[in-house]
């Protein structure tokens, strides 16, 4: 069997760990397309030398631009290395437009297509990523659903006889990366900060940033915590605030580069809290019991929420208040999965 992943984001790249280690368990060929839709090195290329992923047989260089610019540069790249690859399944991961780009692309060549974090909602139209993993979903043959919840939002589309539950491979490799890579005392001294007595902060997504008022309203906020907040600062963030004229440094708040992987989830466990827009941070901040607050009206993963551990704000005082916020009482609920999840994933694509 040939399985061909599609990857080009942060996210998508810790996903893609434990498939590829498990493809490689069970003897399975595994083509590893990366679009480049993210071109800083340290979204990249790092994160497979420090996740132990083996390197792409396919870049497609996309690099940035805008949605429409982008989802169609890598829809056209990816009918060649299809029509050459001619694999049994592609596989898609999140929410992307590489996500979007590489199903598309597949359908159209009568490729199987799977997509891995199937059936997540959010129900806010605005949001780029939801129009990509709504779109995927309906397109996909097989809709690897992490949770529950998801296969229910499934279920209520139609799309219920195309779903299986195979637990979220996020909480996979962050198992692995805090007990094998995760070097907490580095990480902590870099940023010049002390276990539990910080907060690590990110924000990205479009409504947050382009909206010079509610980025402002965001920094503010983050000025204003009751103790040290570090601003982990994608390049695009950066750009925005200084097109916004805004300082992202100043009280609280102190603004660093992103971290590797490993170096975040050590940042995150040993934090106080985590305030972000991210998807994936909050359920990773749940996973090692790190309070979150979240600049948003709506998540996906709910179930942070119900049990306790995320808050959910718009930008504005509401940020400061709930980043100040005490910890919840201890769970031991695990709605994510057991750690075992790429194995199902293989098994659902009858490898």
């Amino acid at each position: 069997m040939r399985i061909l992943s599609v990857v080009g984001a942060r996210p998508q790249f810790v996903k893609l760990a434990p498939v590829a280690a498990e493809c490689a368990r069970r003897g399975v060929e595994h083509v590893i397309v990366h679009t480049g839709q993210h071109y800083d090195p340290m979204l990249s290329d790092v994160f497979f030398t420090d996740l132990g992923i083996p390197d792409p047989d396919v870049h497609l260089g996309v690099g940035s631009g805008g949605h429409g610019a982008q989802t169609g540069s890598i829809l056209g790249a990816m009918d060649p290395v299809l029509l050459e690859q001619r694999p049994d399944w592609v596989l898609v991961y999140g929410d992307t437009n590489s996500t979007l780009a590489g199903a598309l692309s597949a359908v159209k060549l009568h490729v199987p297509v799977a997509h891995l974090e199937a059936g997540l909602r959010s129900f806010n139209r605005r949001m780029p990523e939801e129009h990509n993993r709504v779109l995927t979903d309906h397109a996909a043959d097989l809709l690897l659903a992490p949770t529950e919840v998801a296969v229910d939002h499934l279920r209520a589309e139609g799309l219920g006889e195309r779903a299986v539950l195979v637990g979220d491979v996020m909480i996979d490799v962050l198992h692995r990366v805090r007990d094998e890579l995760a070097d907490t005392d580095a990480v902590l001294a870099e940023l010049g900060v002390e276990a539990g007595g910080y907060s690590v902060a990110t924000i990205h997504r479009a409504e947050n940033t382009d909206d010079p008022e509610r980025l402002g309203a965001i920094v503010r906020a983050l000025q204003e915590v009751d103790h040290p907040v570090v601003l982990l600062a994608h390049p695009r963030l950066r750009a925005r605030a200084g097109e916004h004229g805004l300082d992202l440094d100043g009280g609280s708040l102190t603004t660093r580069d992103p971290l590797a992987y490993p170096a975040l989830v050590g940042a995150v466990g040993a934090a106080r809290g985590v305030i972000t827009d991210s998807g994936g941070l909050q359920k990773e901040a749940f996973a090692l019991r790190t309070p979150c607050t979240t600049v948003r009206t709506e998540t996906e993963w709910v179930e942070t929420v119900e049990l306790g551990w995320n808050v959910l704000v718009e930008p504005g005082p509401a940020v400061r208040d709930a980043a100040s916020r005490p910890a919840p009482g201890p769970t031991d609920a695990a709605p994510y999965g057991d750690g075992y999840a790429a194995a199902k994933v293989l098994e659902a694509l009858g490898a």
